[in-house]
């Protein structure tokens, strides 16, 4: 979409008064997995985590490598069964962003804590969940390219490495100038160039 379709949309949002925030529940497309294919977790009054399935505890860590493994999990607390699968996640991107090496510039950090209660709020989960999908598309076609690296040259491999770099940069670049407030039009800016004197001839 482009950022002049985006900015139009904003103001059309803004002045049918559109609620200024979504309530904080899961979407149905998030919980659509069947919850056979949910591995359960239980969290413990003294904050340990339980892996029901193999009957040990695990920590943060051990549930990112599940979850990108392309495990799905479901997190309960022990004493009051309600669901906290989202807090628990977030405490596993907080520590890769804090501890790891960061997916999310400061930037798009940002661009994103600008969104809450905005009446646009909806528009960018959307945008954000096609991005990451066109992304990870993009992912599976280079696996199945890498699967033929033995009998392919890699250079077509490094290039198609190259390209996913590239796409993800603009995405976020995308992202950033369709959504962060920029100035108008009119606004003071750098002067226009002043006219050439013409020269006088001899």
């Amino acid at each position: 979409m482009a950022t002049g379709s985006v900015n139009a949309v904003i103001v059309r949002c803004i002045h049918r008064g559109y609620p200024l925030r979504a309530e904080n529940r899961a979407r149905p497309a998030e919980r659509a997995v069947n919850m056979a294919e949910e591995r359960l977790i239980r969290k413990y009054a003294n904050r340990r985590l339980y892996d029901a399935e193999e009957s040990r505890h695990v920590t943060l860590d051990d549930l990112r490598k599940l979850i990108a493994s392309g495990q799905h999990i479901k997190v309960i607390d022990d004493k009051s069964g309600e669901d906290i699968t989202r807090g628990v996640l977030l405490q596993i991107i907080a520590s890769q962003e804090q501890f790891g090496t960061p997916v999310l510039s400061l930037q798009l950090l940002e661009a994103i804590i600008r969104f809450y209660g905005n009446p646009i709020q909806q528009m960018l989960t959307s945008y954000l969940e096609q991005s990451i999908g066109g992304l990870l598309r993009q992912q599976s076609l280079m696996q199945q390219e890498m699967a033929k690296a033995l009998e392919t040259p890699m250079a077509p491999i490094a290039e198609m490495a190259r390209q996913n770099m590239e796409m993800w940069a603009k995405m976020q670049a995308s992202m950033l100038s369709a959504f962060t407030p920029t100035p108008d039009s009119g606004a003071a800016g750098t002067p226009p160039p002043k006219p050439e004197t013409p020269k006088r001839r001899g």
